[in-house]
């Protein structure tokens, strides 16, 4: 019998990877807990939606940076989740680039999902990026974390076609909708195999 996995959960914005992650575990087709939520955005709906569902949830000290991810900041928040007992962290829109110490202390620990289909469109707006570069195709990617800008080893990818008369902001609604599903899917093919 596998162990319910501990998660952390880091992002910068509204959270709504978060939110499909708590309601794959509430519907039982995720073995998790989410056990700590961490945002470097105080005014990030995130924290919210954490201690909403009674989450333990705080704002990672950047050191007054916009967006660089300082290696003390690093380190404290590795700590942080260590602490917690987290086994795997699950990056949800967080929007600063993971290093060491983080990577030492958990690796091939940390996931990230990204709206492309990676290595295509990686960093920022990337559902911008398709519609303005013409692409057929875009949709959504979990990879393992490394030091580079959206680099590590794929796990999954889900498709999403690009249809005429698509704005940046219909495509990026689509593929939002597969993130929801493919993330716990993946994390939950990962806590089965703990």
């Amino acid at each position: 019998m596998s162990q319910t996995i501990k998660l952390g959960v880091l992002g910068s914005g509204s959270g709504s990877n978060m939110q499909a992650i708590l309601d794959a575990i509430e519907a039982g087709t995720l073995d998790a807990e989410i056990v700590l939520v961490l945002s470097d955005n105080p005014d990030g709906y995130i924290l919210e939606r954490a201690r909403k569902a009674g989450i333990p949830a705080e704002v990672i000290d950047c050191g007054g940076f916009k967006t660089k991810f300082p290696d003390e900041s690093q380190s404290a928040v590795a700590a942080q989740l260590k602490a917690a007992g987290v086994k795997l962290v699950c990056l949800a829109g967080f929007m600063r680039l993971v290093k060491q110490p983080m990577l030492d202390i958990f690796p091939e620990r940390i996931l990230n999902i990204h709206p492309s289909l990676l290595p295509a469109y990686p960093g920022l707006m990337a559902w911008k990026q398709a519609v303005a570069d013409g692409a057929r195709e875009s949709g959504c990617t979990v990879h393992y974390v490394d030091a580079g800008m959206d680099t590590g080893p794929i796990i999954k990818q889900a498709k999403v076609a690009v249809i005429a008369g698509d704005t940046a902001e219909t495509l990026h609604a689509r593929i939002q909708l597969e993130e929801h599903s493919l993330y716990p899917e993946v994390i939950a093919a990962i806590a089965a195999q703990q």
